[in-house]
């Protein structure tokens, strides 16, 4: 554990979710590996689109349309049907195909291996502070086990613009009653997570999994966290 600067006493919590609590890498793999396999059987026009290809729909439906990006099952489910209409399926067959892939994707998207630390650390916080789960992913926390944990769970989309915008720590802050500096907000990523929380005025403590990264050579750098910690439970330090 590292310690930027003197941090008041924290009196609840917010987790970011992938790569935070849990490898979030092989996850995304393996969905975009099992839609594509699904899309090839279901829809055999498709074989010949690589996900190279389909990714181009998500960039050019980004460009045309940049506060997409906020809603990650929406950008998906509309760049489904963008690439479905470009093979030549008309609108209404097109949005049944993106709806049936949805769930598919979904599925897949939540089959995820959560670390039996990672239960056991926040269930010892969640006995003593309340917790709240921020996340711009499409994870559930339901299906993966980690629900119990959270008193709630606020996503981009459905809640309001994605991190490092100030929607979903508003709805936080105001969802723990205390002020935002009393509440530490735990993640991987130094733009979303690390300068979202410190330009709404939450401390910030970066998950830098292992030490593996540096603080001064990250490109996203932009603002100090409080703390920095190597793994999930130096966080019981914090807590009384």
């Amino acid at each position: 554990m590292h310690y930027y600067r003197n941090m008041p006493r924290i009196r609840a919590m917010t987790f970011d979710l992938d790569d935070t609590l849990y490898d979030n890498g092989p996850v995304i793999r393996q969905v975009e590996k099992k839609l594509m396999a699904w899309m090839h059987t279901h829809h055999p026009v498709t074989a010949s689109c690589p996900l190279s290809w389909w990714q181009q729909q998500k960039q050019s439906l980004r460009e045309e349309y940049p506060e997409i990006i906020h809603d990650v099952t929406q950008w998906r489910f509309q760049s489904i049907c963008r690439g479905m209409q470009a093979l030549g399926y008309d609108e209404e067959k097109a949005t049944a195909v993106a709806r049936d892939a949805i769930v598919e994707v979904l599925y897949w998207r939540n089959q995820i291996h959560v670390p039996q630390e990672t239960h056991q650390v926040l269930q010892t916080l969640a006995e003593k502070i309340p917790l709240i789960a921020i996340t711009n992913g499409n994870a559930s926390p339901e299906k993966i086990g980690l629900s119990s944990y959270f008193q709630q769970t606020l996503k981009a989309g459905p809640d309001g613009f994605s991190k490092p915008h100030s929607d979903l720590f508003i709805k936080a802050r105001q969802a723990l009653s205390c002020p935002a500096g009393q509440i530490l907000h735990i993640g991987d990523h130094l733009r979303t997570d690390v300068a979202g929380a410190k330009l709404n005025g939450f401390s910030a403590c970066w998950m830098n999994v292992g030490g593996t990264r540096s603080l001064s050579r990250a490109k996203r750098s932009r603002l100090l966290p409080d703390v920095e910690i190597h793994q999930l439970n130096e966080l019981l330090l914090l807590v009384e």
